[in-house]
């Protein structure tokens, strides 16, 4: 009884793990929107257009970016990483080309640092919930 149980949990940790690391790179676009004058959302609808940026941002994350960083090592190697947020900066350019006037980034030079303080949010919630997992993972396993 207890192994068919798990494997129903089993069957929907990756669900929940995509729902929380949407959910929590949601609020932190948000922060972030509010912390930068630069970087602009839609007021209509603020949540469901936050939620949409982060949507169209994880599909380029894991469909362009990769062709980016394999096109892009010689370069990262040559300045020793330093290039790295510049893949991001071109991803969230997109995604504001893409949105319109729903999702609107200013400065580019503010953007690069964005760039970086959401690969370091990024980090952290994914460490989080990759704890939180772990937890039902041992509670119920």
């Amino acid at each position: 009884m207890k192994k068919k149980k798990y494997s129903k949990i089993a069957k929907i940790i990756p669900l929940i793990d995509w729902l929380m690391y949407m959910c929590g790179y949601t609020l932190v676009i948000m922060i972030i929107s509010y912390l930068f004058d630069s970087i602009q959302i839609d007021h209509n609808h603020f949540i469901l257009w936050s939620a949409i940026i982060v949507l169209v941002t994880y599909i380029f994350n894991k469909t362009v970016k990769p062709i980016l960083v394999t096109l892009t090592i010689p370069i990262t190697g040559i300045t020793l990483g330093l290039f790295y947020p510049f893949i991001n900066v071109f991803i969230l350019k997109i995604t504001d080309w893409i949105l319109g006037k729903h999702f609107e980034l200013d400065n580019l030079f503010i953007l690069f640092f964005v760039a970086i303080l959401l690969s370091v949010a990024n980090f952290i919630i994914e460490k989080i919930i990759d704890s939180i997992i772990q937890k039902v993972k041992n509670r119920h396993g």
